[in-house]
């Protein structure tokens, strides 16, 4: 079985690592896009992945709460496309101060806390 992941950022970085040791875990294959940019959405690309693909997982450096994957499923609502969709990003609330490896451990964006993310999805 073939799952999405789409990335936006250099968080995709880290998506890479998390991918790798969960088809490594899992025995399945994680297709992975790094959309490169939010504005314009990529459309086709987007058509391609609703018609491939029934678990896709969005991730961004960016705030959840009206962020990249909110516009992916605005995308995939307004065409139509039932899909389960787990977006991953920063939470809408205050971050304690520390270093990007830290903050990012905490918040469960380092490549681990992907992981985790990841596996949880698959296995619902």
């Amino acid at each position: 079985m073939i799952w999405q992941l789409l990335s936006l950022g250099t968080i995709g970085n880290s998506a890479s690592k998390a991918i790798t040791a969960v088809e490594n875990g899992w025995g399945v294959s994680i297709a992975h896009y790094d959309m490169r940019f939010l504005k314009p959405l990529d459309e086709a690309l987007l058509h391609s992945v609703a018609q491939k693909f029934n678990k896709v997982i969005t991730i961004e450096d960016g705030v959840i709460s009206g962020g990249f994957g909110s516009a992916v499923l605005e995308f995939f609502a307004d065409n139509g496309y039932s899909l389960s969709v787990k977006r991953l990003g920063l939470p809408d609330r205050f971050i304690e101060h520390g270093t990007q490896a830290e903050l990012y451990h905490e918040i469960g964006l380092d490549a681990e806390g992907i992981s985790v993310s990841i596996n949880d999805f698959l296995s619902a």
